[in-house]
Parts: structure tokens; sequence; C-alpha cells
């Protein structure tokens, strides 16, 4: 058996080469090819850590731009699960960098069951599940989507992302006392990432930490900061 499992693998490898997420180039093992490596749009020290509520902290490698940003919604949106594991990793690594002994369980933001089967996987599963294997564990399914609400993507505006959020997600499984790491692929606006936290603290989590793929870039963020501060006041008193 298990030599037929290798010789599956070699033929898989032959008609499907491993391919780097973000060019798309073939290369000879899986991963992000050393020219992405160097040149894709890393964040810094001051900017990957970020407070989207207090007490909320998120975390991520990468600025979603250019090849970032085709990269990633060729994974989410066009089938291209096998980002799935270089993502992984790199979140991985960003939330051990940053959270090192903070968290004893990962999860993930889920998408909703009609979405799931429409789309056939959830990807912040698939970069849960592949972080996690760096650690030697499993990551728990503490989150359910009980509405299928329009996708963050389709909107712009900040306020309507975080009045989207509203009433979506509700507990699943035990998060009683435990520090969770919460990973989704790209943190925005912050207002998926915020409910979900909120939705396990509700449930008794002792902690909330955040990781994601990647930030918006930086000249957006910058542009924005003051309005998506003003619509979260709006959105809270309302």
């Amino acid at each position: 058996m298990e030599r037929a499992v290798k010789l599956l693998n070699v033929l898989l490898d032959l008609l499907f080469p491993p391919k780097c997420p973000f060019c798309r180039k073939v290369q000879d093992v899986p991963g992000i090819c050393p020219a992405c490596l160097k040149d894709l749009p890393w964040t810094d020290e001051a900017r990957g850590l970020r407070e989207l509520e207090p007490g909320l902290r998120c975390a991520a490698p990468l600025w979603y731009e250019g090849a970032v940003r085709t990269g990633i919604r060729n994974f989410k949106f066009h089938n291209g699960v096998s980002a799935a594991a270089p993502l992984g990793q790199l979140i991985a690594q960003v939330a051990a960098e940053r959270f090192s002994g903070e968290f004893d369980t990962v999860t993930w933001v889920p998408v909703s069951a009609r979405r799931l089967k429409k789309r056939g996987y959830d990807q912040s599963r698939l970069l849960a599940e592949s972080a996690c294997k760096l650690w030697g564990v499993e990551p728990e399914c503490l989150l359910r989507k009980v509405r299928d609400n329009p996708a963050q993507s389709s909107l712009k505006d900040a306020a309507a992302r975080w009045r989207n959020t509203r009433r979506v997600y509700r507990p699943a499984g035990n998060a009683e006392g435990k520090r969770v790491l919460l990973i989704d692929d790209v943190c925005s606006t912050g207002s998926t990432l915020c409910a979900c936290a909120n939705t396990l603290r509700a449930a008794g989590a002792a902690e909330v930490v955040c990781a994601a793929a990647a930030f918006p870039a930086p000249e957006k963020t910058e542009k924005s900061r003051e309005k998506k501060r003003k619509n979260r006041l709006a959105f809270w008193g309302s």
C-alpha cells in the first residue's frame, strides 16, 4: 500500500507539477518559489500587528496587493487549494513570532453551509489545518456560521461590513477557558474577526488572538483608518 501511494504521488507530480501560489511557476517542490520569497510585499515589524478592537490583536505576514492578492483570490475563489499549505505555513510562522505562549488551541473563521457546498472547501479551515501541521496538532471547530450573508469582499463600505457580520456566528464545540488562535485568509476591516472573537469570548474563551495571510495594502489602510474608526463608533452606537 505504501509503495502504491508513493507511485500515485509521483504520477500526480508529473501530471500536476507543484507551482508557486503567487507567480504560478512550476518548481521542484511545493511551496513559494525563491523569487517570490524575496520580492513579495512583506509586512514589517511595526505594521504586521494590529489592534482590531481593544484587547484583540491580529498578525499577518503579507500585504494584500499584487501577486499576493492574485494568489489568495485564486486560492479562495478558483479552487487553488494547493496554496493552503504555503499560506498556512506563513500564518503559523507569524503567529509563533507574535503570539508565542499566548494560545493553546487553533480555530478558523467558518464559511456558511451553503457557501461550503458551492465552493467545496472552507479556505480558512485549510489554512488552520496547514498551520497546525507544523505544530503537530489539529485545529478545533469552535464556530459555525448560521447565516449565509453577502460576501464581505462584495461590500466596499466599512460600516456595511460591520453590519454584515451581526448575528452571523454561533459557538460550536467547547471554548470554555481556552486561549484561541483564530485564523482567517485576509483581515480587511477586521469586522469578521471581531465578530468571531466576540462569539468565542461569550462562549467562555479566556483569550483570543488572530492571524491572517494578509492585511490591506498600507496606503489604503492609512487613508481609510479614520473613516473606519468613525464607522465602528456609529455601528456600536446603533
